[in-house]
């Protein structure tokens, strides 16, 4: 099982990326701007997602994904912890959000970041 542990471990290891504790919950940060967070009780996360492809991943896997009320608006989605695959999963979807958030210095500075390419 995902825990929290393994999104720290993940998150912290994005080129940049630092912890910092806001609204009474661990989040993660690269170049100032959060682009996951670990609300409640840790068993879930928080990440950025275009709110089109949010929509999509909800609708298709909602036992894994999920909209906050309060986030609705913004394009963020949730990721229950316990319903990811492995940490190879974890990582890509933090990873994504993590290039969402980047600045375009970085995201040149790491092309290994790129998401792969379908032919």
């Amino acid at each position: 099982m995902t825990t929290s542990d393994d999104v720290r471990k993940h998150a912290l290891a994005l080129p940049e990326t630092t912890e910092k504790i806001a609204w009474s919950m661990p989040t993660f940060r690269v170049a100032g701007k959060m682009f996951a967070t670990l609300p409640e009780d840790e068993t879930s996360i928080a990440v950025r997602c275009p709110k089109e492809e949010r929509d999509e991943l909800v609708l298709a896997e909602p036992d894994k994904f999920w909209i906050a009320d309060h986030e609705a608006m913004f394009a963020w989605v949730r990721v229950r912890l316990d319903a990811l695959e492995d940490t190879t999963e974890l990582r890509d979807i933090l990873t994504d959000s993590w290039r969402q958030a980047a600045p375009s210095r970085l995201l040149e500075a790491h092309p290994e970041l790129d998401p792969p390419t379908t032919a």
